[in-house]
């Protein structure tokens, strides 16, 4: 069964930095892509960023990239997204998601991601 584990959030000042973490477990599939998707309160779930993790490739959306960073762990599956300069608008439900297969151009289409961790808060408030 495979399972997906965040951990890492929290609150957060405005300009300060939080990093999250994600771990997947129990899957035997190759080529695995995983991502970052958030939701705030009324608002659609929005692709955050994404690595193929065989290949290295990243991807971020416009509303992140310069300040969050998403790179692969020494543990194997195991993915970190470091937030920097936070900001109020970056307030949401942190979700992690993985995938097999799944092509550069496509990492942003949370339809491309088979399996979904439960989320985990972040607050950026002052």
């Amino acid at each position: 069964q495979v399972q997906l584990a965040e951990s890492g959030g929290g609150l957060v000042q405005p300009g300060g930095s939080l990093r999250i973490s994600c771990a997947i477990s129990g899957h035997t599939f190759n080529n695995v892509a995983m991502g970052w998707f958030r939701q705030a309160p009324g608002k659609d779930r929005e692709f955050i960023a994404a690595i193929r993790l065989s290949f290295g490739n990243t991807m971020y959306s416009d509303s992140v990239k310069g300040r969050f960073i998403i790179s692969k762990g020494n543990a194997k599956n195991t993915v970190y997204l470091q937030m920097n300069s936070l900001k109020p608008e970056d307030t949401a439900v942190y979700y992690c998601a993985a995938g097999s297969g799944i092509i550069l151009s496509a990492m942003s289409a949370s339809s491309q991601y088979d399996y979904w961790g439960q989320g985990t808060q972040v607050t950026v408030s002052s």
